[in-house]
């Protein structure tokens, strides 16, 4: 990374178009960014245009912008990127998703020609430096026919490559603190987490690295991120299943173990919404609702027998009580009725609430535990709503006490349907 630091430097002095390649999340927008700011440009326009994210029939007109009346709903003219840019520099990511006759048009302005907008009749010449970005092999489109291969010689004037976070594992934790300290300053990583983030892959990188830390903490507590706080995908595929005890059922195999306690994490990572699950987690719907089911109906059998298993302190954190009781939620000077239908030591669901997504502004929860006179109340955040008018939110701030008393509800609800408690947190 120092090199192709150093090689960017370099480049950034010269007004070469610039081609980066490498995969998706390694950080190609990052290095077109820096080339930007350390040219004699850096004063100028930075407009950057994902080619992908372009609708197919929208691709020429937002390029290369458009005159009053050019086609139905152009009732002003508008610039194009390219003149935006102009005297500055034009990000092109995803290049190689561009269709042929827009890479036609593309490669005219590149030599300098002026071109007219979208229904126009006057020449626009501009001055704009690019920088192209791809994760796709250009050369094998090139030889697939599927881009011009004199496109792709005019962008490759200089070409950089991006290398994998997997190729450059030294870059893992001072990455992961970076992103921590940015995000939650007073934050630290366990020992732990940090050998389960360096030994993991990272397929999406070093994007991936920075929504699994800013995530993982976000669920933490006690100013730490541990093994538990990271994603099923991440800590679920590493860690051992938990010991059973010798009078339990051994129907569970070991790969059973590890699916249920990752089907369980992904619940609470989206406060409980089985949808949002069952999509991160790559199943079906309908296969999330009968594996809950199935989990359910192994708990019903096994009580009358023996302890369903052993719950560390970590999967404390995700077991979820039912409720359904009503509550009252205050968002600044307004209050909104609902119900919990839910409860787990990080969060809760609400139902019959109106207009869910109000509570993206902030807002705080306060509830009754059921069977006890303690009142649990702290500041939330909105994690997923539905307009049926549930959602999922999670306690921001808790406080200790209420934080203690609610674990101790939960650790006796767990204990009530059948489960061991294998490890206690300190406070409870």
């Amino acid at each position: 990374m120092q090199k192709l630091v150093a090689m960017a430097e370099r480049v950034a002095r010269g007004s070469a178009a610039v081609l980066i390649t490498g995969e998706t999340g390694s950080g190609k927008e990052l290095i077109a960014r820096a080339i930007h700011c350390q040219s004699f440009r850096s004063s100028k326009p930075w407009v950057d245009v994902n080619c992908a994210a372009l609708p197919e029939h929208l691709v020429e007109s937002e390029l290369f912008g458009y005159e009053k009346g050019a086609f139905s709903g152009a009732d002003s003219a508008k610039p194009g990127m390219f003149e935006l840019a102009d005297k500055g520099t034009l990000f092109l990511d995803e290049i190689g998703d561009l269709e042929l006759k827009v890479q036609v048009k593309l490669l005219r302005i590149l030599d300098g020609v002026p071109y007219y907008r979208l229904g126009g009749s006057r020449k626009v010449a501009v001055d704009v430096r690019i920088i192209a970005a791809t994760n796709r092999p250009l050369e094998e489109a090139v030889r697939d026919g599927r881009f011009r291969d004199d496109l792709f010689h005019r962008l490759n004037q200089v070409q950089l490559r991006v290398p994998p976070l997997r190729e450059r594992p030294e870059d893992i934790v001072p990455l992961a603190i970076h992103f921590l300290a940015k995000s939650f300053p007073e934050m630290r990583l366990s020992s732990e987490a940090v050998e389960i983030l360096r030994n993991y892959g990272w397929p999406g990188n070093v994007r991936e690295l920075r929504n699994v830390v800013v995530g993982a903490a976000t669920m933490g507590e006690r100013n730490e991120v541990r093994p538990c706080d990271l994603p099923a995908e991440i800590f679920g595929a590493r860690e051992e299943p938990a010991a059973e005890p010798a009078n339990s059922p051994s129907d569970l195999t070991a790969l059973d173990s590890i699916e249920k306690q990752a089907i369980l994490r992904m619940l609470d990572r989206v406060g409980g919404h089985q949808e949002m699950a069952a999509d991160q987690l790559g199943i079906s719907s309908r296969t999330l609702r009968r594996k809950l089911k199935q989990y359910k109906l192994e708990s019903a059998a096994q009580r009358s027998i023996a302890p369903l298993g052993k719950l560390s302190g970590c999967e404390q954190q995700y077991f979820r009580a039912r409720l359904d009781i009503p509550t009252q939620i205050t968002m600044g000077d307004a209050q909104v009725s609902c119900k919990v239908l839910n409860a787990s030591a990080g969060g809760a669901a609400l139902g019959e609430i109106r207009e869910p997504l109000r509570l993206a502004r902030g807002f705080t929860i306060r509830f009754v535990l059921p069977g006890t006179n303690d009142t649990i109340e702290s500041k939330g955040q909105l994690v997923w709503a539905e307009p049926q008018g549930r959602a999922g939110i999670r306690f921001v701030d808790l406080a200790p006490e209420s934080q203690r008393r609610l674990t101790s509800w939960l650790v006796k609800k767990q204990m009530e349907e059948g489960w061991q408690i294998a490890e206690l947190a300190p406070h409870t």
